[in-house]
């Protein structure tokens, strides 16, 4: 038998740990893994000379833009982003233009998506003005919905405990989650009228307006609701301790998750006053001892997962006076993972961490199948990295259209060197080599 690739000369993370071993792959499958001299004749051989495969890196929150927005990202610069980064599957967020938020604007999307993208990509979904399509939505492979509580998005009326409520019963039916984005709309806008009120248009302002007890409030307020419909829940850029024991303490009682990004865990306000503007987002960045207690959460496992919320806007947008006029969120596909390979050599965090956190629990938790490990059978999406690779970030090299970062000038140190999604190489020393539509659209089943 031929087999379409052989990697050798290897280590790769499987579940018995890191293992020196070769890997064959066919038809986009994982084939074999084992010694080198047992390995099938192949088309192609790569010598990866000892450098470490991970299970492909999935990001569960991203925003790639495109339609409306494509001035500030695409699906060809969003995907080609993910995979510079290491990703090989990411679940795309709904507050598009137009917002997907009913079956006609989720398949259409899809189709757009499905000859431009070079990664994996998964789709959510808002709640839509009719419930009825909540079922509709499900069927067509929504990876679940999204709740934004900050303000309204999608058709369902935050104000409304009883809509919310009865939402989330038709959404636990479907057997989809909600991912929620959890700062109390109420709390939030009556200090940002005040404070707007007061003229306080500045950074400290805005912090005070987003502040720790807007995300607890939210979080008490939906882990109830959701406990009453018995449905799933998914907590996206949990900024606060308080918040994040609340939530722990619920698994007992539902199923929920949650998850961290990499700016909440290495940027703490110190750093927020030397970047200003560009390291602005929802919610914000916080104090040193809410930064430590969310690490506190990485190593009791009470995190369940990593993800960037990769949010690229146009430079312009995140420049202003006011900080009620600046866009929120940072572009993340790209630094995500030297960032958090930087704090394995500092040994904040395992190997066995960063796979679980990026690849195994992503994938388990939302029923990402044949992805999330390496294993026989498995889909041959692969991330192989450098762990010895020293550079800068540098955010004008960005695949991303969002040419910032408040990471720039950062050393770090580790890199995905190779994305290999489906067994087709994508990226190759941060180059796409393969052709647009090489990724597939995810359906959840």
């Amino acid at each position: 038998m031929i087999v379409d690739l052989v990697l050798v000369n290897a280590k790769a993370f499987l579940k018995q740990g890191i293992t020196e071993c070769s890997i064959s792959v066919n038809e986009g499958k994982i084939h074999k893994i084992g010694k080198e001299v047992n390995m099938p004749k192949s088309d192609r051989r790569l010598n990866l000379n000892s450098m470490l495969i991970l299970p492909g890196l999935i990001d569960v929150h991203v925003h790639l833009r495109d339609e409306g927005k494509a001035y500030k990202e695409d699906f060809l610069t969003g995907t080609a982003a993910a995979a510079a980064g290491g990703f090989t599957s990411v679940i795309d967020m709904p507050n598009n233009e137009p917002v997907t938020m009913s079956i006609a604007t989720l398949r259409n999307r899809m189709k757009i998506a499905e000859k431009r993208i070079f990664v994996n990509v998964g789709f959510r979904s808002e709640f839509p003005e009719n419930p009825g399509e909540i079922g509709g939505i499900a069927k067509e492979g929504a990876f679940g919905f999204k709740l934004f509580m900050t303000n309204q998005v999608g058709g369902l009326n935050l104000d409304d405990d009883q809509a919310i409520l009865e939402s989330f019963k038709k959404v636990s039916r479907s057997g989809l989650s909600t991912a929620v984005h959890a700062e109390d709309m109420k709390s939030l806008k009556d200090a940002e009228n005040q404070l707007r009120k007061n003229g306080k248009n500045d950074l400290s302002s805005f912090l005070k307006a987003h502040s720790p007890d807007v995300e607890v409030q939210a979080v008490k307020r939906v882990l109830n609701l959701a406990q009453k419909a018995s449905m799933r829940l998914h907590f996206c850029h949990i900024t606060t301790h308080e918040a994040l024991e609340i939530i722990s303490k619920k698994k007992s009682e539902i199923q929920a998750s949650s998850e961290v990004t990499p700016h909440n865990l290495l940027l703490s306000l110190k750093e927020l006053k030397k970047v200003g503007n560009l390291g602005l987002m929802m919610p914000p960045i916080r104090d040193e001892e809410q930064v430590a207690g969310l690490w506190e959460g990485i190593r009791q496992k009470s995190i369940d997962m990593i993800a960037s919320d990769h949010a690229p806007h146009a430079l312009k947008e995140k420049e202003s006076e006011s900080v009620w006029s600046v866009k929120v969120g940072i572009p993340g596909l790209e630094t995500t993972l030297p960032l958090l390979l930087t704090e394995v050599k500092r040994g904040r965090l395992s190997i066995d961490d960063l796979a679980r956190l990026l690849s195994e629990k992503p994938a388990d938790v939302f029923g990402i199948r044949g992805k999330g490990h390496v294993t026989l059978g498995g889909d041959a999406d692969l991330t192989v990295v450098d762990l010895h690779r020293t550079f800068k970030i540098d955010s004008s090299k960005f695949k991303s259209k969002a040419k910032f970062s408040p990471f720039d000038g950062r050393e770090v140190q580790g890199k995905a060197v190779k994305t290999f999604v489906g067994g087709q190489l994508v990226m190759d020393e941060g180059e796409i080599v393969a052709k647009a539509g090489s990724g597939r659209i995810l359906r959840r089943q």
